[in-house]
């Protein structure tokens, strides 16, 4: 189609469109004016050509038209639960993530009335339980239902094991068994601080110890049939969003490959908490609305989206249908449901993901060679290179050069929150006894917003 419109034109060359540029610029420098440098180290230039690019990425194979709006909900109440799923359903979700605290809950209650053949289902566990898994096999194979199981995860979380290492990794391998699915929570790494090239590197090297396990452990055919999740925050840096969670389809397949299992996996994308605030609080929706849209983009599968209030308002019905409607409106009257691979081909976007992935893919080498993920986070080495990129990230928020509106650029000092905290929006500090030290989950404007609070009248 292109060649057919513009065939009359002559093509100009990236050199050209340079030249054309630094003449306009009127002798201001090129690279000081127009490049700027990103937190990932990548020159950022002011444009993009088929040059800048030795061949186009063949189509990753998503398709963006199938992505689902999910509700996640908290079962502290089984059926009060069940009920908010069924009108979560019924209000345009397609997707239930029920976040399960105890072995306690009854699944077959929770599932009650729900039709498994429309609506896909994720269950996020906070213990560790083969035999709970063992007694949900009523469930239909055909049913679209996941548990997400990782025990690393919730090492690094909060620095300990459910109980002991070998005793996580034989329920881990019963419940790979039984499930043929398991999870990389790689959120962890972005509400911490972390850059995108950590977050894509830690990611694959996290997962890469359960496929060194697996290799080990399970039949080529059990193997074969496993399906991986990653879930993934997703901040505000829009293209470079997009480009993450491309380029982390491209490491999974190369490093699934090399394992010879699916090298497809799933992503389920929630918006980041990291860059959230208590004050002016009503922005969150134009940050989450611009983080599913990089999400939608880049090819995720499963959107959760993040309540505007979710910081600060215990869950309630306001914030989640608001929630749930952004995405709606993204889905059905935004159009960003009618095109498989949208991005494709975009040359800013197909540098910025070959970029990405292969630094990510030296970051993932470097931790491999010297042991692998699990030893540099007994080390704590992963920990030390998160806190240094949060610390920097947390120096160019202080000093006003990474922005949050209404927070530390136009914010209104009559804005009051003290009476509006139903829960506890800052970092917990609970001394306990851990293997390890935790990576900890930290938004940036919590240090400003203390001290507004103190100072309110």
């Amino acid at each position: 189609m292109t060649k057919q419109l513009f065939n009359e034109f002559d093509s100009v060359s990236s050199k050209q469109w340079k030249q054309k540029i630094q003449f306009d610029l009127k002798g201001a420098d090129y690279n000081n004016t127009l490049i700027w440098i990103s937190n990932e180290d990548i020159s950022v230039k002011p444009f993009y050509h088929a040059d800048d690019l030795k061949e186009l990425q063949k189509s990753l194979g998503t398709k963006a038209t199938e992505w689902k709006i999910c509700q996640s909900i908290y079962v502290a109440n089984i059926e009060k639960s069940n009920l908010k799923a069924i009108n979560a359903i019924n209000k345009g979700a397609n997707s239930i993530k029920f976040i399960i605290p105890s072995e306690t809950v009854s699944i077959e209650n929770l599932l009650k009335n729900i039709d498994l053949d429309t609506t896909s289902i994720h269950f996020e566990l906070h213990f560790l339980s083969s035999n709970f898994i063992e007694k949900n096999a009523f469930i239909s194979a055909e049913a679209k239902v996941y548990y997400h199981t990782d025990i690393i995860g919730n090492l690094a979380k909060t620095g300990n094991w459910f109980n002991n290492i070998k005793g996580d990794f034989s329920q881990f391998e019963s419940i790979i068994t039984q499930t043929k699915y398991f999870s990389i929570n790689a959120s962890l790494y972005q509400n911490s601080g972390a850059t995108i090239v950590q977050e894509l590197g830690y990611a694959l090297a996290h997962a890469n110890e359960y496929l060194n396990y697996l290799d080990t452990n399970l039949t080529k055919d059990v193997k074969q049939s496993i399906d991986v999740n990653f879930n993934i925050a997703v901040g505000s840096n829009y293209f470079f969003e997009i480009a993450k969670l491309r380029a982390l389809r491209l490491l999974w397949k190369t490093v699934a490959s090399k394992y010879k299992i699916n090298t497809n996996c799933h992503i389920s994308a929630t918006p980041s908490i990291r860059n959230k605030t208590l004050y002016d609080y009503n922005t969150n929706m134009l940050r989450t609305t611009t983080e599913c849209m990089s999400a939608i983009l880049g090819g995720a599968n499963t959107i959760c989206n993040l309540p505007y209030d979710a910081i600060f308002h215990k869950d309630n019905a306001f914030g989640e249908r608001i929630a749930r409607n952004q995405l709606l409106v993204l889905k059905h009257e935004s159009y960003f449901d009618k095109i498989d691979n949208p991005t494709d081909g975009a040359y800013y976007i197909e540098s910025l993901t070959n970029q990405l992935a292969e630094k990510a893919l030296e970051l993932f080498k470097d931790i491999e060679k010297n042991g692998g993920f699990l030893k540099q986070l007994k080390a704590g080495t992963i920990q030390r290179k998160i806190k240094e990129s949060a610390t920097k990230e947390q120096q160019l928020f202080d000093k006003g050069e990474c922005i949050l509106l209404g927070t530390n650029k136009h914010a209104n000092p009559d804005d009051t929150m003290k009476n509006e905290l139903e829960i506890y929006p800052f970092v917990k500090t609970n001394q306990r006894k851990t293997l390890i030290e935790p990576i900890i989950e930290k938004r940036l404007s919590e240090t400003l917003e203390q001290k507004r609070l103190k100072n309110e009248l």
